[in-house]
């Protein structure tokens, strides 16, 4: 249900809704090609679209040959654009249509841009194709090198030239240029200067005939563009009711950002047809901030900025709730489609495989120390260290294993960790660190030692450092490396043992993977048989066990202590994170989009595998209440942690905490600021 407050508007955290719009074209007949263009900008308004791209020519139609030379069609088409300049006054979307303008006795091939009642501006084609069915330089002549000069239109003046960009004065961040179908198949695309004079949006209006194969090209183009330019690209090709002469037209329209397909439109459709997707403006903003590289390049180019006209525009934006055009993945590490699950998998687990395998070597070390919990982590980090020793062509006894039960590990979790590293054929053994951890509670006069049940912090970090502590003298002892199991998630909420616990080892093999993705890896290891039968069975078992320390022992309602119950659902946690660290957006954005992928358990899709118990949804209340936590404990109460981190590999493109790598940040922060920001922000 919409609402009236602006957080729920797209426009107040930096986004445009665009459009790719294909009406049915009439060949040669402005009038109806007008008609047909209006109408899908008022469905456009009615779906809250702020621009809306149609194809090239699309007023007289594409495939019309020697007809372009025509006095009379030239002037049916600028009464045509009179038609559509009139009905824009009253609707929200600036439009882009595709005309062919006379100026100075020449006939160019030109996206028309209108808003508000308004011709903001007019830029010629650069490229004319003239080869296999294209005879373009027949009619037009290219815009190459026009910039400073005015055309008349529609009973208007205005700006004419390559050298425009369009830019809202109420909405910074709505800012956008034009290039026209073979433009951006050149080796040299406009919109390339045009995103390194500030547009975020380009448009490409294209008429462009279909032959097999080629839909894959535009994509590629597409997609390729908008992720060298840091832009959203919008494409709409010419589709039903071209002329078939010679030629077929299939009608495809995308919007691409950073090389992502936000939408696509079904081809050879018979209508009019249009896909609407909502570009993130803010994050592109920050991307080319965070892209010392884009800069270079507008440097290396001259400053195109200083080349380029900004024609300015007043968006008259209501920040209304129109909801949101685009896909949220509920897990950021981890892709909601079968085939790209299966290659980020593959793609990760080998990466893991192969650091920790180059650091066994080059340490010149016999074993690797790790230790068993029956958790997920310790789990995945084991079969980590398998696989390196099998590609080694080293025996998988050469890795140490140890399970060491404490005051409240669960006969279910050190059964697993046993039946683990059976499985795996590694060298296994258990130490119970209890005499030690009260020897230690003793020496320290804790009330645990004289059977007192205080189960804080010192009586679960007496546990965790012994162990950390056994597992170096045991790698000292045998010549080992010990191996890592602490994750992503656990460095981003601090939590972790600092220096004597899981924070600190040889070589932290998970130190760049969060804990969502680890359970899709080890679901992956099983589903792709990189182990045997015997293997998968406990990691299944291991799958199913509820997360948690196993420090404190369990209440006497038998309940066992819950790592989520105190620090949140890692699903949000590693959710907030992604966009802190990759895209370091606002707190107020992060719950917006949270909200938009969580609210609604049967909306959107759900990775393959995700068990339906994990299916759940969060209102606004608990986003904001876990987001407020993450934030202190993010900001303000663990980067001593992470400042201090062993080695580890990136994994994902999301980010890694390493300050020799992603994150760099100081050890005494606070959160104040984040903190407000959500707090000024939300209803």
């Amino acid at each position: 249900m919409a609402t009236t407050h602006p957080f729920f508007s797209i426009h107040r955290h930096q986004m445009i809704r665009a459009g790719a719009c294909t009406p049915r074209a009439s060949v040669g007949d402005p009038a109806a090609n007008a008609e047909a263009a209006i109408a899908l900008a008022r469905a456009g308004d009615a779906e809250g679209a702020d621009l809306l791209v149609f194809p090239e020519l699309n007023v007289t139609s594409y495939a019309i040959d020697d007809l372009h030379m025509q006095i009379a069609l030239q002037r049916a088409t600028d009464a045509a654009l009179a038609a559509i300049v009139a009905a824009s006054a009253e609707l929200r979307p600036v439009l882009v249509v595709g005309a062919a303008l006379v100026r100075d006795a020449r006939l160019y091939n030109c996206a028309v841009v209108i808003a508000r009642g308004r011709v903001l501006g007019v830029v010629p084609k650069t490229f004319l194709p003239n080869y296999r069915e294209y005879y373009e330089k027949r009619w037009f002549a290219s815009g190459a090198g026009l910039a400073g000069l005015e055309i008349a239109v529609a009973g208007q003046i205005a700006p004419f030239g390559t050298d425009l960009i369009f830019a809202a004065s109420d909405l910074p961040h709505f800012i956008f240029h034009a290039e026209i179908c073979e433009d951006y198949w050149a080796p040299t695309p406009p919109s390339t200067a045009g995103a390194l004079a500030g547009a975020l949006i380009c448009c490409n209006l294209s008429a462009s005939n279909i032959v097999i194969g080629k839909a894959r090209e535009r994509a590629l183009l597409c997609a390729s563009q908008s992720a060298r330019a840091v832009c959203g690209y919008v494409y709409s090709a010419a589709g039903p009711g071209e002329s078939t002469t010679d030629l077929a037209w299939d009608g495809q329209g995308m919007i691409h950002e950073l090389g992502e397909l936000l939408v696509e439109s079904a081809r050879f459709a018979a209508a009019d047809a249009a896909v609407y997707a909502d570009i993130d403006c803010g994050r592109l903003l920050q991307e080319r901030m965070r892209v010392g590289t884009f800069n270079d390049s507008a440097v290396l180019a001259g400053r195109p900025e200083a080349r380029f006209r900004r024609i300015g525009f007043e968006h008259r934006s209501d920040f209304a709730d129109v909801g949101l055009r685009r896909e949220i993945r509920r897990f950021p590490f981890v892709p909601n489609t079968p085939e790209r699950l299966d290659e980020d998998c593959y793609e990760a687990f080998n990466i893991q495989v192969q650091g920790i395998a180059k650091r066994f070597e080059a340490a010149k070390a016999q074993r690797l120390v790790i230790g068993i919990s029956g958790g997920l982590d310790s789990t995945h980090a084991l079969i980590v260290a398998a696989k390196a020793l099998d590609r080694l062509g080293r025996p998988r006894t050469d890795i140490l294993g140890y399970t060491m039960p404490g005051f409240a590990t669960s006969e279910g979790t050190k059964s697993n960790a046993w039946a683990l590293m059976r499985a795996l054929g590694i060298t296994a053994h258990e130490i119970d660190i209890r005499p030690a951890a009260r020897q230690m509670l003793g020496d320290l006069g804790h009330p645990f030692a004289d059977g007192q049940p205080q189960y804080d912090i010192t009586f679960e970090n007496v546990q965790a450092g012994l162990r950390t502590d056994y597992l170096f003298r045991l790698a000292n002892h045998n010549n080992g490396l010990v191996v890592g199991t602490g994750d992503l998630s656990e460095l981003a909420l601090g939590w972790c043992t600092y220096g004597v616990g899981d924070q600190m080892s040889h070589y932290a093999v998970n130190a760049g993977v969060p804990k969502t993705l680890i359970q899709f890896l080890i679901r992956w290891c099983i589903a792709s048989d990189q182990f045997d039968a015997a293997t998968d069975t406990v990691l299944a078992a291991i799958l199913d066990t509820e997360i948690s320390p196993e420090l404190v022992p369990a209440g006497a309602d038998g309940a066992i202590q819950s790592t989520e119950a105190k620090i949140g659902p890692y699903a949000l946690n590693d959710f907030f994170v992604h966009y802190v660290v990759r895209h370091g957006m606002a707190p107020s954005k992060i719950a917006f989009l949270a909200l938009h992928a969580w609210r609604d358990a049967a909306a959107g899709r759900w990775p393959r595998d995700l068990p339906e118990a994990a299916r759940v949804a969060y209102d606004l209340p608990v986003i904001r209440a876990w987001l407020e936590k993450f934030l202190v404990r993010f900001f303000a109460t663990s980067q001593f942690k992470r400042s201090a981190i062993p080695n580890g590999p990136k994994v994902s493109a999301g980010g890694a905490l390493s300050p020799r790598g992603d994150w760099r940040a100081p050890s005494d922060g606070t959160a104040a600021v984040w903190l407000k920001e959500l707090a000024d922000t939300l209803p």
